[in-house]
């Protein structure tokens, strides 16, 4: 049970990334008030896990009505995964990142928290690993947000901002390493 737990949290953890998301939270939140940005970090969480779970459920349900296929999925969210890895692995950013209070549904609960990856990662797992230990690892993967999200100017204090890029570069470059994967994957799957 333990092994199953764990093949469904890493990649849940990978995908959601939750030390990158730490300077990604304070960045957003640099203008906002402490209850500003326990409010806005609460709303980012709860918004991904509706989407998350609403996914787990409807996710099969909505390609039986499109016709598309669990490795047509996997081919299109690696490619999705393998962009964002390489846009975070580049360092290139959107431009369209003002300074907001408002932030914690878009764009942090979705496409930040719950992103191309987790929703790949989800579909993939409740096949592979079965519903409830997807369920409880992205359970305690948005904990570990909370947590991350409540803590987040002690850990860039003791991280610097440099040490969280360079840990999140290193998880980009995982992400980038399971988008190939999902692909290879999806690709080889007979029709």
């Amino acid at each position: 049970m333990i092994q199953k737990f764990f093949l469904a949290f890493i990649p849940i953890f990978v995908a959601i990334d939750p030390i990158g998301l730490i300077a990604i939270f304070t960045g957003l939140a640099a203008n906002a008030s402490p209850e500003q940005r326990k409010r806005q970090g609460f709303l980012g969480i709860l918004t991904a896990l509706c989407v998350s779970v609403g996914f787990m459920f409807l996710g099969e349900i909505i390609f039986d009505a499109l016709g598309i296929t669990d490795a047509d999925f996997q081919v299109a969210g690696g490619l999705i995964l393998l962009a964002l890895a390489g846009r975070e692995l580049l360092s290139l950013r959107p431009s369209d990142q003002g300074e907001r209070n408002e932030f914690g549904i878009v764009p942090l609960g979705m496409p930040l928290i719950a992103g191309p990856a987790l929703l790949t990662a989800l579909l993939v797992l409740v096949d592979t690993v079965s519903l409830v230990f997807t369920l409880i690892a992205l359970l305690v993967n948005l904990g570990l947000v909370a947590v991350a999200f409540w803590n987040a100017n002690w850990f860039t204090r003791w991280m610097g901002r440099q040490g969280l890029r360079g840990v999140s570069k290193i998880i980009a470059l995982l992400l980038a390493a399971i988008a190939v994967s999902l692909i290879r994957r999806g690709w080889n799957t007979p029709a």
